[in-house]
């Protein structure tokens, strides 16, 4: 599996019970936290479960710089 970023977002196989399949990545660690872009719904996977669950590659959320000077 890719090295996956929070924020970034990813397309599962199965759609989720409201009917969507785009997810945002929220959380990294031992288990990686989704949250579901139709409905809101929070979901935690293993590793192992959402290299399997993917389809795709995920696509990178857009870098943000700030203007400290």
């Amino acid at each position: 599996m890719e090295n996956i970023e929070v924020n970034d977002r990813v397309t599962l196989r199965k759609a989720h019970p409201c009917g969507g399949r785009e997810w945002k990545v929220v959380r990294i660690g031992a288990d990686i936290g989704l949250e579901c872009l139709t409905c809101g719904h929070k979901i935690f996977l293993s590793r192992h479960d959402l290299s399997r669950r993917i389809k795709g590659d995920p696509v990178r959320a857009p870098q943000q710089f700030s203007d400290d000077k």
